[in-house]
């Protein structure tokens, strides 16, 4: 949305709060800024109609209570007014970790792609009287990562409207283009999917964003179809299945660390410099993920991919945080 249309729809909203009475069309653009236009000028007051029109169903999409009515029986044009008691925020009483909650929710979505959204709640929140401190964390410092896709197919899944990508499997040298209607955006494994029903198969499908390439178009109109009730991880979760650990990967663990590494190992040969431990995976980026929450306590040895996985993480976690100072030997 536009920076004009943001304020004008702003400025409507705080209009219609200020009045108990319903203000008609011609009394809106009189009043609000960016309804100017000239009523005497068929198509200067056509544009401003289709605008109004718009903005109208913006803001009951946006769930404000958008009321029409008249002021008296001897009024024939309809006014607009927003009901302050269905508008205004109800009570809301939050415990101390619950508060905190809110908080860390706020600080993982900072860097995945939701921030306007999480600093909208947090400032409805706080008008409502509810002290929260998106830094009291708790000693928990969330990790959100998502994909470039997410974004545009989320905001595709609250309007209904179907879009059109590349997606490339790892069986397949080319992408291939889908055309779907999202049914929602869900996370699973550490892995973001959208799940919807395939225009082209004619059938629900899942994909996941990672594989998505390029970019998300949008195609027919918003409104185009109706999503079913469907559980979309249990959906997921059935068409993902359980991973087949069929990989071998071979690490150095430190002396005394690492017992989560060492639960699950295959293999563990003690040595001077620390444990080779030997563990089966099914996903390299998963595996390397895993991993580096051990910090300098673990070291990869084979295979490449694993190796390159973590490194990748390593130079991503540093370019998040420039202010620490991280030295790190990669050999």
């Amino acid at each position: 949305m536009s920076r004009s249309r943001t304020e004008r729809l702003v400025n409507l909203v705080i209009c219609l709060l200020s009045t108990r009475r319903f203000l008609t069309a011609a009394q809106i653009a009189a009043t609000v800024p960016g309804y100017e236009h000239d009523p005497s000028d068929p198509r200067d007051h056509e544009a401003f109609q289709r605008k109004f029109e718009r903005d109208k169903a913006e803001l009951r999409d946006l769930g404000v209570p958008l009321e029409t009515g008249t002021a008296s029986v001897f009024d024939t044009e309809p006014g607009y007014r927003i009901a302050r008691g269905e508008y205004a925020l109800p009570d809301i009483h939050l415990e101390p970790d619950e508060a905190a909650a809110v908080g860390i929710a706020a600080r993982t979505w900072q860097h995945a792609g939701l921030a306007a959204a999480a600093a909208s709640a947090l400032a409805k929140l706080r008008a409502a009287g509810i002290d929260v401190d998106p830094h009291a964390t708790l000693g928990i410092e969330p990790v959100v990562r998502v994909d470039p896709a997410f974004e545009p197919l989320t905001a595709a899944v609250r309007d209904r409207q179907p879009v059109t990508f590349d997606y490339r499997t790892p069986s397949d040298d080319r992408p291939t283009t889908r055309r779907l209607q999202p049914w929602g955006v869900v996370c699973w494994r550490g892995r973001w999917y959208v799940v919807g029903h395939d225009l082209e198969r004619a059938a629900p499908r899942c994909f996941r964003l990672s594989r998505v390439v390029g970019t998300v178009r949008r195609i027919d109109r918003p409104g185009a179809y109706t999503p079913p009730d469907v559980d979309l991880i249990s959906y997921v979760a059935r068409w993902s299945g359980p991973p087949e650990r069929t990989r071998r990967a071979t690490v150095v663990v430190r002396k005394g660390r690492g017992a989560g590494i060492r639960r699950y190992a295959e293999e563990i040969v003690p040595g001077d410099d620390g444990d080779r431990v030997v563990l089966r995976y099914a996903d390299a980026e998963g595996l390397a993920g895993w991993l580096v929450g051990y910090g300098a306590d673990v070291i990869v040895l084979d295979p490449p991919e694993v190796r390159d996985f973590v490194v990748k993480r390593l130079h991503e976690i540093v370019g998040a945080h420039p202010s620490v100072r991280q030295e790190a030997a990669f050999s």
